[in-house]
């Protein structure tokens, strides 16, 4: 059985560095073994497609071309660049840790573990794969595709969401890592669960390793990995107001900056507020209540506006909320604000009561009148682009 187990990895290893040295990606991290190249590839992976990843890492190596520049830029740059590819605290951590690279390595991407491991944002699979790709170290970098590669071929009916599996997964695939081969390696994992060994309906048939794969011989390849569900994320239901300028502000759009800390932190978004409604319910509320109601939370936070109609839905998922939203337009009562002397720069940004919003914990929040050009400068999360580019498409 020992023997069979050896046989079993040294095939798995040797057959999946073959079928990688045929079938690997051209992917621009890899064309040069940069270790800051390969880190930021990493973050960026995080959840995300491969595709979409791609122009997000060619537009952010071009606008911060080392570490040293990321680490000097301004946050908000950095979010900008970042703006569509979600998950804002990879982009946070990311800066935090170049700003660590440079002030502990002078600059230089290290290559003990403990200080790669110590940087902000940077967990095991990260750990492994920078020390793996960039400097061929033989450390394993296990993330979901590989947990699902090595259930499958080894027949481990585990839970992967367990620490206990998790342990058993990284010492397993440190062992398959052929000796001055650790890069390509796990790569070719990465590779391999991404292109052949698919969560849903794998490509058995064009698998370099299907003869002594043990899910497939047992007809489980389907069943496995064995994953506890998570649970569900949290619904939340808020009334959005797209607020639309008069006189000084004529066609520009109201905004405001998310607080300094929480979710999406200092991003820019449209006014909105809590429904208040049951699971179930948010969708129920009449227009006519749900825009008094945005009226008045605009009036008490120094905004004069009038409703005009309901605009649009829009949903997001973040990793524990789901947000269900509801846009009203409004119109800027330019005139009754002159009277209460509410009034700024047409470009410039000023500080009105943060009433509007439960989340924030400061005292002020900024808000600023811009047009569809300011977004170019501004970073939004994704919910609100889909918003205001719906919004710039009718108008």
């Amino acid at each position: 059985m020992m023997q069979e187990s050896i046989e079993s990895k040294h095939f798995f290893s040797t057959e999946l560095l073959k079928w990688y040295g045929r079938s690997k990606r051209d992917l621009p991290w890899r064309r040069q073994r940069d270790p800051y190249y390969i880190w930021v590839s990493e973050i960026m992976l995080q959840q995300t497609r491969v595709d979409t990843v791609i122009p997000y890492f060619n537009r952010f190596i071009e606008r911060f071309p080392t570490i040293t520049d990321l680490a000097q830029a301004p946050e908000e740059d950095v979010l900008k660049c970042w703006e569509g590819l979600g998950y804002y605290s990879r982009a946070r951590n990311l800066q935090t840790a170049a700003r660590q690279v440079v002030e502990r390595h002078g600059g230089v991407v290290p290559n003990v573990k403990s200080d790669v491991a110590a940087l902000k944002g940077v967990g095991p699979y990260t750990t492994g794969a920078i020390l793996s790709i960039a400097f061929n170290q033989p450390e394993p970098a296990v993330d979901g595709n590989v947990m699902r590669v090595l259930s499958r071929f080894f027949l481990i009916e585990e839970d992967i969401m367990k620490l206990r599996t998790r342990t058993l997964m990284e010492q397993l695939a440190a062992e398959l890592i052929p000796e001055g081969r650790a890069g390509d390696f796990n790569q070719a994992l990465m590779d391999f669960g991404a292109t052949v060994c698919t969560p849903k309906s794998p490509h058995c048939l064009t698998c370099p390793v299907m003869v002594h794969c043990e899910a497939r011989l047992e007809g489980a390849e389907e069943r496995l990995p064995l994953k506890s569900k998570a649970k569900p994320p949290r619904p939340e239901y808020h009334l959005v107001a797209l607020v639309e300028g008069e006189g000084d502000h004529e066609g520009r759009i109201l905004v405001r900056q998310r607080p300094n800390s929480g979710l999406l932190a200092r991003m820019w978004e449209l006014p909105y507020i809590p429904a208040d409604a049951k699971v179930g319910e948010g969708a129920g509320l009449p227009d006519g209540p749900a825009m008094d109601r945005l009226a008045a939370a605009l009036a008490e936070a120094g905004v004069s506006a009038r409703p005009i109609e309901p605009f649009m839905n829009a949903e997001h998922t973040f990793s524990h909320i789901h947000w269900n939203l509801r846009v009203f337009r409004f119109q800027e009562a330019a005139e009754l604000m002159a009277m209460l002397g509410f009034a700024a720069e047409a470009n410039a940004q000023y500080e009105i009561n943060a009433a509007i919003t439960k989340e924030s914990d400061e005292a002020t929040q900024q808000y600023r009148w811009i047009n569809r050009e300011d977004m170019a400068d501004l970073a939004f999360p994704n919910v609100f682009l889909r918003i205001l580019d719906e919004y710039y498409k009718q108008k």
